[in-house]
């Protein structure tokens, strides 16, 4: 498959490493290209205002920043999914939210890949920290103006732009599908990518018929989980879906080139034509 699918894991672990292994199988057997984790440090990525607020959780009733840290991946875990992922021969790559984070992702010399996911867009210094330190780096667009996506790709020139509603989950009268050709419109020397996060499988169908290089979709064992990013998360079935039907737009996408007669229709011309 030419499109480069991205399983978007996430936080849907829940802090657990079975639970990990799990996603990543899925997502090996759907066909994706990537599975995607989310790193932060979360010190200092969680707002002040934010850090003491309770939080009802499996592990009780917590502060929010106690909660950040129970679903936090670190070295230990992070070994066991780099050779999970080894072994599956599927690659692996996170969205940082800070430059330890993005710090702690050069343990890993095979992981050459690095996305600032929306809410970093404007954060140009990781921008750059990641655009020195990585291959190719990919950014989202959800919940940014145009100036500061402008200002975010002038400052750290991103491999790839997503275009993404950062509702979970998007209503399908604001997922914007337009505005990938404006990207692509804009910035011709970018690769453009969609990442979605809404109910459906149309829209990264469609995304991918429009011209985007990369498909991101959040994926999740059951939508009944626990977890705030669960329900607008693809389950299996619609994990499997992606995929099938993305091939199959693939191969129906040929055919600018002059009018053949394929051999398939030469019987059908002698029936209906006589020749």
């Amino acid at each position: 498959m030419k499109t480069k699918l991205i399983a978007e894991a996430g936080i849907n672990h829940n802090g657990d490493i079975s639970l990990v292994k799990k996603l990543i199988d899925l997502a090996d057997l759907a066909g994706y290209k990537y599975i995607k984790f989310q790193k932060r440090t979360p010190d200092i990525c969680v707002p002040e205002k934010q850090k003491n607020k309770i939080k009802i959780t499996p592990w009780g009733k917590i502060t929010y920043l106690e909660y950040k840290k129970k679903i936090e991946f670190e070295e230990e875990q992070y070994n066991i999914i780099n050779e999970y992922c080894k072994n599956k021969d599927i690659n692996w790559f996170v969205s940082v939210w800070d430059i330890e984070s993005a710090k702690f992702m050069s343990k890993y010399p095979s992981v050459r890949i690095v996305k600032l996911p929306s809410a970093h867009l404007t954060n140009c210094v990781l921008g750059k920290y990641c655009r020195e330190n990585f291959e190719k780096v990919l950014v989202s667009t959800g919940m940014s103006t145009e100036e500061e996506i402008q200002n975010a790709i002038d400052a750290y020139e991103p491999d790839v732009i997503f275009h993404t509603n950062s509702t979970y989950p998007t209503p399908i009268e604001e997922l914007n599908l337009g505005y990938i050709k404006w990207l692509q419109e804009k910035y011709p020397t970018k690769e453009i990518g969609f990442s979605s996060h809404d109910y459906g499988v149309s829209s990264s169908v469609i995304a991918m018929a429009m011209g985007c290089k990369w498909i991101e979709n959040h994926i999740t064992l059951s939508h009944e989980l626990w977890g705030s990013d669960q329900k607008s998360s693809k389950d299996p079935a619609g994990t499997f879906a992606i995929y099938r039907r993305i091939a199959e737009m693939e191969k129906s996408l040929g055919g600018y080139e002059e009018r053949k007669v394929y051999e398939s229709e030469k019987e059908k011309r002698e029936a209906l034509r006589g020749e």
